[in-house]
């Protein structure tokens, strides 16, 4: 009979797929090594069991004690199908922009989900790296994982993933590509490559708000380049000690459109259905593509499955929120279309300022036009609000036609974007679109902005 013992045995020996379509314009064979076929569909799986059987073996980690981790859900799951198999406790210490499916995938497996703030320093005592180390001194018969600086990370990709890869390529392959986060992917794997083949080219895929691309150019930790970015699994506001900088021969950046449109395409040209890494990857890998000649054999890593992302990256509406929809917007119906059955929200020229500063804030809107028996008379904004307040404290009582400034302009539904575009201007914050049958509904800025690709 065939079986494996537990699951945990199952992990490794992934798949390498040849990629076709989507890299139609790389001149050289690329090669995705698809890492969602691990038990716990992601390259994590790998790194989870080395560190944790490194600890046992040192008696950092007890019998029965409780494994406490900062994750942005992959290494979490990873650990948790350790601990189910080896009888430990696990507490996840996540951020909240990581999906709900990873928070929730990691609930089912018995983590206790820890969720942490984004927008933080990492020495912050609210960030995850901060919550993380506070939560194992004050758990009795507890071990802090630390992916970043756990050296174990790399050495599982050094003894397991790179061999896998040479193996699988006949050692033929010339390039690796693969995002970086904690750095022990890119580290082991290069490791191992380099030292079967010193001409084999590693490059990291980074993100923007990332730190890794400048330092690796110019050793300069800046500050500056740390921002707020959607892409998950890769870059990082620290240097994890796991990041051999000397094996990496080059970073390209990748925008969070571009990753998520990529991560969708990738399901849709190879029908490998992987997560939001994976089309950093791709994306990076076509921004390299004169890196590559013809006899070239490249391989990318697919980090983790699409399944944890079916809320963000392979759903339109979240997608259409943040202008990463590839939609052709040229009318001014498509602006509107998403919303277009919403009410219009007016106000009365007998009506007093109170009430139109109360339907801003319950609708929360900025600016509303002003109606009389005959239709459209004016408009009234929370800038003019303001400034109408400040001068008098009592315009609060008086009548909206005393404040209200022009009406806003109407266009049809077919008028072109660049005619709308051009009506706003300092004095106009609003364009009226008729949708017939004497209704109408109205574009802001914002909208105009939202409607940029």
């Amino acid at each position: 009979m065939d079986f494996s013992n537990n699951i945990l045995e199952t992990i490794g020996n992934t798949p390498l797929v040849k990629l076709n379509k989507i890299v139609a314009e790389i001149d050289a064979l690329v090669l995705a090594k698809v890492e969602t076929f691990n038990p716990g569909n992601s390259v994590k799986d790998r790194m989870a069991v080395k560190m944790i059987e490194d600890a046992e073996a040192d008696g950092r980690l007890k019998p029965g004690g409780t494994i406490i981790e900062g994750t942005s859900g992959n290494t979490g799951m990873g650990l948790a199908l350790v601990a189910i198999v080896k009888g430990y406790k696990l507490i996840c210490v996540i951020s909240d922009k990581q999906s709900k499916e990873k928070m929730d995938i990691l609930r089912a497996v018995g983590a206790k989900v820890v969720v942490c703030p984004t927008d933080v320093e990492p020495t912050d005592p609210r960030s995850y790296y901060s919550v993380s180390k506070r939560l194992a001194e004050e758990t009795p018969n507890s071990w802090y994982v630390n992916q970043y600086d756990n050296m174990s990370n790399s050495l599982a990709h050094y003894e397991q993933t790179g061999p896998e890869i040479w193996k699988q390529t006949d050692g033929k392959i010339t390039h690796f590509v693969v995002g970086v986060g904690t750095g022990g992917t890119i580290s082991g794997v290069g490791k191992y490559l380099k030292e079967k083949n010193p001409n084999i080219k590693i490059w990291g895929i980074d993100t923007y708000g990332s730190v890794f691309k400048k330092y690796h150019e110019t050793g300069i930790f800046d500050e500056n380049e740390i921002y707020s970015y959607i892409t998950e699994g890769i870059g990082e506001d620290i240097l994890p000690k796991n990041v051999d900088f000397s094996l990496i021969d080059g970073f390209t950046k990748v925008t969070d459109k571009d990753a998520a449109v990529y991560t969708r395409k990738i399901a849709l040209e190879e029908g490998i259905f992987v997560g939001n890494s994976a089309g950093a990857c791709i994306k990076g890998l076509l921004q390299l593509k004169e890196h590559f000649k013809p006899d070239d054999v490249v391989v990318v890593l697919f980090h983790d499955s699409g399944s944890r992302y079916v809320g963000k990256m392979f759903n339109d509406d979240w997608m259409r929120e943040r202008g990463f929809l590839e939609e052709n917007v040229t009318k001014a119906e498509d602006v509107i279309k998403d919303h277009i059955d919403k009410e219009l929200i007016v106000v009365r020229t007998e009506e007093l300022v109170s009430h139109a500063i109360e339907r801003m804030r319950k609708y929360k809107i900025s600016q509303i036009p002003v109606v009389d028996i005959n239709g459209f008379v004016g408009s009234v904004d929370e800038t003019d609000l303001f400034r109408s307040y400040v001068a008098d404290k009592n315009v609060a009582e008086k009548p909206i036609k005393e404040v209200m400034g022009k009406p806003f302009p109407i266009v049809k539904l077919g008028a072109p974007i660049e005619e709308v575009s051009k009506l706003f201007s300092k004095e106009n914050d609003a364009v009226l679109v008729d949708l017939g049958n004497g209704h109408h509904h109205i574009i802001t800025k914002y909208d105009i902005i939202g409607s940029i690709k």
